[in-house]
């Protein structure tokens, strides 16, 4: 059985000094267990039958990224596989320089094709494997550095894809950010009239 995830996100609605009731086998965020901490909260145990909230565990996470983003991609993807999806690693390999916009592309059309549910692209900042993976018709990549970002990035553009700059973001933020990003559905209403018109103007623009 798939393992839920705690993230500091569930614990907006808790008070300091509160409590809080989770699984046996949750997993907690490291930024989530720094909010338990300093805010007194008690995280209490209990068989939780019931995993709907969690239905997208095994999806398949494409993940790619050049040299500059390699060690956040490999911290990533164990944290994919212990919250229960599927990592499809797309490379890079190793520390040895290579150039982004591969990566990005083949993350991109992972997603794209359904090979993959969602992707994540990584480099040293973020932004050139952003800008690369957009130019492939059907991919919504935003480069997010926080949760709010993160959060909005799913709620409201239906981005299918999570850039990341492992430079700019130390790894227990990058992790919260993704367990964020995987969790948050899209909004849809007001937003899904923004989405389509995104996808008119790429339709205007493709090659006939």
């Amino acid at each position: 059985m798939p393992r839920p995830v705690l993230t500091t996100r569930d614990l907006e609605d808790t008070p300091d000094g509160g409590e809080l009731t989770i699984a046996p086998d949750t997993l907690i965020t490291p930024l989530a267990a720094d909010e338990v901490e300093r805010r007194r909260i008690t995280l209490r145990v209990t068989d939780v039958s019931k995993q709907s909230a969690h239905s997208h565990f095994g999806r398949v996470v494409a993940l790619g990224s050049d040299h500059g983003g390699f060690a956040l991609k490999e911290d990533l993807k164990a944290y994919v596989r212990d919250w229960g999806y599927t990592p499809l690693d797309l490379g890079t390999s190793s520390v040895e320089p290579v150039d982004y916009p591969d990566f990005a592309e083949a993350v991109a059309n992972a997603v794209v094709r359904g090979d993959a549910w969602r992707g994540v692209v990584i480099d040293s900042a973020g932004i050139g494997s952003s800008i690369a993976a957009n130019k492939v018709p059907g991919a919504r990549a935003a480069l997010c550095y926080d949760r709010a970002t993160a959060r909005n990035s799913r709620e409201h553009n239906d981005a299918n894809i999570l850039s990341l700059g492992a430079r700019l973001i130390p790894a227990d933020a990058a992790r919260e950010i993704l367990a964020v990003w995987l969790e948050t559905e899209f909004g849809g209403g007001r937003h899904q009239k923004r989405v389509d018109k995104i996808c008119a103007i790429e339709d205007r623009h493709r090659k006939p």
